[in-house]
């Protein structure tokens, strides 16, 4: 586990239960570097300073916020630290609900908790409390500069933080072209289409997804450092566009792999048997 990026206490009513937070997700996206195409020679970022048109260090460089056009008000990092809010250093728990409440668009970033040493008695209290109640607690924390909505739940062996969008950073949909009931849809097509539905229910697995192109795209790099010539992909069919049409071919290439996959279970059960 790297380095807590976040130390602070749960305000749990008049309990307070120390604790370090931890990034719990990792993307894995394929990093490039730019370089200058004439010499591959990496192409630096550097801090340039508009007005006096010279490079300009790190340490001279300050956080200013714009009041009327060209003049700041300039924030140094006691500044940030001396906000007077209370949960600059603390997961401030206000409010518990169910989990069922919370549209999935308002998640942003997934933390992990863990309890300090004086801490572990309190947060295992809060865990059982969140296992025995079904619920999540709904919270508030400052990391970076801005006061963050989260929830608190149950995550395996403990607590994930999740911070969330507010209310008025979730944009309307009203401006969007949605058929409305004018739009009608025949029985024949939405019977196919619960159908088609039903044969792809199952158990979410997340673990059996995987990033395609992200794989593809190493093998290519693979190859091409290699010296081989990179094929385009084979085109795809035609999307069929009738809908009806598309709708029955849709059901009986699912009924197709639901029987490949019927056939391959016992032989995955026999060789690893």
């Amino acid at each position: 586990m790297p380095r807590p990026l976040w130390k602070g206490t749960i305000s749990f009513g008049m309990v307070s239960i120390p604790i370090k937070l931890y990034t719990a997700t990792d993307e894995k996206d394929v990093r490039f570097h730019m370089l200058h195409a004439t010499d591959m020679a990496r192409i630096r970022q550097k801090r340039y300073c508009s007005e006096e048109e010279v490079e300009v260090e790190l340490g001279d460089v300050v956080k200013g916020y714009e009041i009327t056009p060209g003049r700041y008000v300039i924030l140094e990092d006691a500044d940030f630290e001396n906000v007077p809010v209370s949960t600059t250093h603390t997961i401030e728990i206000t409010d518990f609900v169910s989990l069922e409440e919370i549209d999935p668009i308002l998640y942003q970033k997934t933390y992990y908790l863990e309890p300090e040493d004086l801490g572990q008695k309190p947060f295992a209290l809060l865990m059982a409390a969140l296992r025995e109640t079904g619920r999540v607690a709904i919270a508030k924390v400052t990391l970076r500069q801005k006061e963050q909505l989260c929830t608190v739940r149950l995550y395996e062996n403990t607590i994930a933080l999740e911070t969330m969008f507010y209310s008025d950073e979730v944009r309307s949909t009203g401006d969007l072209s949605i058929p409305g009931e004018n739009v009608e849809v025949s029985e024949r097509d939405l019977t196919m289409a619960k159908s088609l539905v039903d044969m792809l229910t199952g158990e979410f697995d997340f673990a059996q997804y995987k990033d395609n192109y992200r794989e593809a795209l190493l093998e290519v790099i693979a190859k091409k450092a290699e010296g081989e010539v990179i094929e385009a992909p084979a085109p795809a069919p035609a999307k069929i566009t009738d809908l009806t049409e598309a709708l029955r071919a849709s059901v009986e290439e699912a009924r197709r792999r639901k029987a490949a996959e019927a056939e391959e279970t016992p032989r995955r059960a026999r060789a690893s048997a």
